[in-house]
């Protein structure tokens, strides 16, 4: 994904970093956490996501997939929380946020891509576990109008359908989803048995696609105490200031 031609040309005059985000979305986290430890400059554009903000006209031509994080960077328009956080770090290269030897960046990108991949799963876990899901489900009218708009990402709007339709998920969806992530962070409990951080010495790229998943999926009851090798890490990153300003700031009746 990356960068992309926006039909909203009016974003393409702007100058300077601008983050199209929302408060408590693990994507917008990432990025709102790379920009803090990058110590940027950006202006916010904050998207009320149960309001369907993400869902105007206006919205979807900024990003075709109308979803958060955008990143519009002097008029370029990047989608998708992964690549904007490797744009980031690329081009702001003070404070680089990567390891230095090939075979741990090349640790460091597949985690990243294992977060990027199994994002529907997440967005299946939350929207089937926590206590406003129901409150998340769109309009007759808002359906019909995405489906009418939403040509870039088919496995999203499936996800979509299957979410508003009457049935819900069914009990195999949530399974599978959960399965998935069960494999995920036994994967990250089994690497950070011996290390502090998921690729390199330092914290980095992979350690902030990762750490966002953590805060979203508390909120679903995600059964965390089976990895015991998270907990280390995790306080380890809630302290940092980037933390701090980049997630609580804009939670802030969130508890760690």
């Amino acid at each position: 994904m990356g960068i992309i031609k926006p039909t909203n040309t009016s974003v393409e005059s702007f100058k300077g970093l601008h983050l199209y985000h929302a408060g408590f979305s693990n994507c917008s986290m990432r990025v709102r956490i790379a920009l803090e430890e990058k110590k940027l400059d950006w202006t916010s554009h904050l998207i009320d996501l149960l309001k369907g903000e993400n869902l105007t006209k206006e919205y979807f031509g900024i990003n075709p997939n109308a979803v958060v994080p955008t990143l519009v960077d002097d008029g370029v328009v990047i989608i998708d929380s992964a690549d904007i956080i490797d744009y980031l770090d690329k081009k702001f290269t003070p404070g680089s946020l990567r390891p230095e030897s090939k075979k741990d960046q090349q640790l460091m990108y597949d985690w990243m891509y294992l977060a990027r991949d199994n994002h529907l799963s997440i967005k299946t876990y939350m929207y089937g576990n926590v206590k406003n899901g129901p409150n998340m489900k769109r309009t007759a009218e808002q359906m019909a109008d995405y489906r009418q708009r939403q040509t870039f990402d088919t496995a999203l709007l499936d996800f979509h359908e299957r979410f508003n339709s009457n049935e819900g998920f069914t009990k195999e969806d949530l399974d599978n989803a959960t399965a998935i992530l069960d494999d995920c962070f036994k994967k990250m409990d089994e690497r950070l048995k011996d290390n502090d951080w998921l690729s390199g010495d330092s914290f980095s790229l992979s350690d902030i696609t990762w750490i966002p998943q953590l805060v979203v999926l508390k909120a679903a009851n995600y059964p965390f105490e089976n990895y015991p090798n998270l907990e280390k890490w995790k306080n380890a990153i809630i302290q940092r200031p980037s933390f701090r300003q980049g997630v609580l700031a804009w939670l802030p009746k969130m508890k760690n």
